[in-house]
């Protein structure tokens, strides 16, 4: 007789989330790599599909509207991927402004999410042609390596909740481990750029950013009453669920980048 496991749903959904996962590293890979067209071209798609689930949260009920919305980001953040001036800039106020008109409540909500979702495209896309394929590799590597390290760490120590009221499963360890993971992706690329121990520091510190990406995406799927942003993805929700910590720190990416001057980072 086959003795039950004491916690059978402890990892259940481990394969379907690695499944899921090898085809977006897979797609996001070929991007990323090729950069120009490709990847602005993939930037734009996964852009214009999460102010879609963004919408979709808010009016479920009007899903002709949300697709609108979404044809109308892709048409934006096509030009101004590759314009970029500050008048050029303006015209990611026009899909949330849009928005925020055929909305009766969440107004304020969607225009900000809509705002930050355009911004961290375009910040991707920049960081790619200014700094090239390696700076955008640690990006990526931090945000994913984050979220390896704090869903297993969270799921084998468990521990005291990170923020209860706004995302129940996350946990202080898992949290942590998220930071220690980044801090071994700043070390690793001190052996191989000139980039001195201050990316350790901004390795951590971009951690946490994208940490708040996730905790704000939470905050609004509570706050709507929905599990996932879409079910566009099998085992992970949607496109918003997968890449709401990369937003922000793409978020904070774009400040470090363009305002402070960090001592021996070569961006």
């Amino acid at each position: 007789m086959t003795t039950p496991s004491p916690n059978p749903t402890k990892w259940d959904d481990l394969t379907v989330r690695m499944a899921s996962s090898a085809v977006m590293v897979v797609v996001g890979a070929f991007g990323v790599i090729m950069g120009g067209v490709w990847f602005q071209m993939l930037v734009v798609f996964v852009t214009a599909v999460m102010v879609w689930e963004l919408w979709m949260m808010i009016r479920p009920d009007e899903p002709t509207k949300g697709m609108l919305l979404a044809a109308l980001v892709a048409s934006v953040m096509s030009g101004q991927l590759a314009d970029g001036t500050l008048w050029g800039m303006l015209l990611f106020l026009v899909v949330p402004a849009i928005g925020a008109t055929q909305l009766k409540t969440e107004i304020k909500t969607f225009f900000v999410f809509a705002v930050g979702i355009q911004l961290a495209g375009w910040g991707l896309v920049h960081f790619r042609m200014d700094y090239g394929f390696f700076w955008l590799l640690w990006l990526m590597s931090v945000v994913i390596v984050t979220d390896i390290f704090g869903y297993f760490a969270g799921k084998s120590l468990g521990g005291p909740k990170f923020w209860p009221a706004i995302s129940p499963k996350k946990t202080w360890s898992g949290t942590i481990a998220g930071w220690v993971g980044a801090a071994l992706v700043g070390f690793v690329f001190t052996l191989f750029t000139d980039a001195g121990l201050w990316i350790i520091v901004i390795s951590m510190v971009l951690s946490f950013a994208g940490q708040m990406g996730d905790i704000a995406e939470s905050s609004l799927k509570r706050r709507m009453g929905v599990k996932d942003s879409s079910t566009l993805i099998p085992g992970h929700g949607g496109l918003f669920d997968r890449f709401d910590a990369l937003l922000g720190a793409s978020l904070f990416l774009i400040v470090v980048a363009d305002i402070f001057d960090v001592p021996g980072v070569v961006f």
